[in-house]
């Protein structure tokens, strides 16, 4: 499917990852955006607040061959001038504080639980990881539908 949108029709669609802190969900996607969909995906991730990759994501990414342990911590400022067509909001709290992008960026929601959340009282670091690893598998079914998924999910425009 050739994009038709944005400021650059036929060429990869340009699409953001926003999350809270830009320390996990966020950067999985990235991850998987690249790994498995480079040839139609420009992809970035940044938080509305960076704080750095989470040491449990950085694992759970490993097990399946991605390392995304080079991968910067950003803020949206590292990314304002890029003309997104999409920014896809990972999780409610970066949804509901998603700013207005300039051109004609469309914010898509597609929340994941939020594996430091889920894993604050897990008894281990293997069953922490559970959650990681349901939640990555959860975000690569979705980089898999992309970019159809783009164009058929509920969106806000800004």
């Amino acid at each position: 499917m050739q994009p038709t949108t944005g400021p650059h029709p036929g060429g990869p669609l340009r699409v953001l990852f926003l999350c809270t802190r830009n320390a996990c969900r966020s950067q999985i996607a990235e991850a998987w955006a690249r790994h498995l969909k480079a040839d139609v995906v420009e992809r970035d991730s940044v938080g509305t607040h960076a704080r750095g990759l989470d040491p449990l994501a950085v694992k759970a990414m490993a097990e399946v061959g991605l390392d995304i342990s080079g991968q910067p911590s950003k803020t949206l400022s590292d990314v304002s001038h890029i003309p997104f067509d999409y920014v896809v909001t990972v999780c409610s709290d970066a949804h509901e504080s998603c700013p207005v992008f300039p051109g004609r960026a469309t914010v898509v929601h597609v929340g994941f639980d939020d594996p430091p959340r889920l894993a604050t009282h897990a008894a281990s670091e293997e069953e922490a990881l559970t959650h990681y690893r349901r939640v990555r598998e959860e975000i690569r079914a979705l980089i898999e539908q992309f970019p159809h998924v783009l164009e058929t999910t509920t969106r806000r425009d800004p």
